[in-house]
C-alpha cells in the first residue's frame, strides 16, 4: 500500500490560471508605467530617477530607470511590445518571469551606467523589451522544448527588426540600453533554464 507524500510537489497552476495571472501582471505593469509618466509630466519629480553614467550614487537608479520615460510618446512606443513579449514570457511562471525581468534590468542598467555618453540621462522600458525578446528567442533552444522553439521563431519573425536598435544609429536613442538589455535576456535564458531557476 502506498500513501501520499506530504513533501510531494504541489500541482502546477492550470493553463487558464496562468493566462489570467500573466495578463494581470502585464496590464498592471503597463498601467503603472502610464501613471508614473502622468505624474512625471505633471510634476517633473521623477526625472531624478533616470540613470546618469559612471557616478556611484546613480547605481540606485539602475532599476527605477526602467519604469520611467521621456514623455507619453516614449511610453506609448514601449507599451505594445512590452505587453506582448511580457505576457508570453510570464506564461512560463511568474517566479521565473520575475527573475528574468530582474536580470534584464540589472544587466541592462549596469551596461548603460558603464557605457552611456557623459551628461546623458537614460530611462525607459525598451531595455526590458529587448531583453524579453532575447530571452524568448533563446529559451526554447536552451530548455530543449520544441514548442518554445516555435514561439521563439515566431517572436524573431515578428519583432526581429528591433535588433537594429542595438546599433548606434541615433543619438537620442539609448542603443546601450537596448544592447545590454538583450544580453541580459539571453543570459537569463541560460541562468533560469528549466530545472535550475524558479518555476
Amino acid at each position: 500500500m502506498t500513501y501520499p507524500s506530504h513533501t510531494a510537489e504541489q500541482p502546477r497552476p492550470g493553463r487558464g490560471a496562468r493566462v489570467k495571472a500573466a495578463a494581470g501582471v502585464m496590464l498592471a505593469w503597463v498601467a503603472l508605467l502610464w501613471v508614473l509618466e502622468a505624474v512625471d509630466s505633471a510634476t517633473g519629480a521623477l526625472h531624478t530617477f533616470g540613470l546618469s553614467p559612471r557616478a556611484l550614487p546613480e547605481l540606485r537608479d539602475v532599476l527605477p530607470m526602467a519604469f520611467l520615460h521621456h514623455g507619453f510618446d516614449h511610453v506609448a512606443s514601449n507599451t505594445a511590445p512590452l505587453l506582448v513579449l511580457g505576457f508570453i514570457a510570464a506564461l512560463g511562471g511568474l517566479r521565473r518571469f520575475a527573475a528574468v525581468v530582474l536580470t534584464i534590468m540589472v544587466v541592462g542598467g549596469l551596461g548603460v551606467w558603464l557605457t552611456a555618453p557623459d551628461n546623458s540621462l537614460t530611462a525607459g522600458a525598451s531595455g526590458v523589451v529587448f531583453g524579453l525578446f532575447g530571452y524568448l528567442v533563446v529559451r526554447g533552444f536552451v530548455d530543449r522544448r520544441p514548442w518554445d522553439v516555435v514561439i521563439g521563431v515566431v517572436v524573431a519573425a515578428v519583432y526581429g527588426s528591433i535588433l537594429w536598435g542595438v546599433l548606434p544609429t541615433h543619438t537620442a536613442v539609448s542603443w546601450q540600453g537596448h544592447l545590454f538589455g538583450l544580453v541580459g535576456g539571453v543570459l537569463a535564458a541560460f541562468w533560469f533554464r528549466r530545472g535550475r531557476g524558479p518555476a
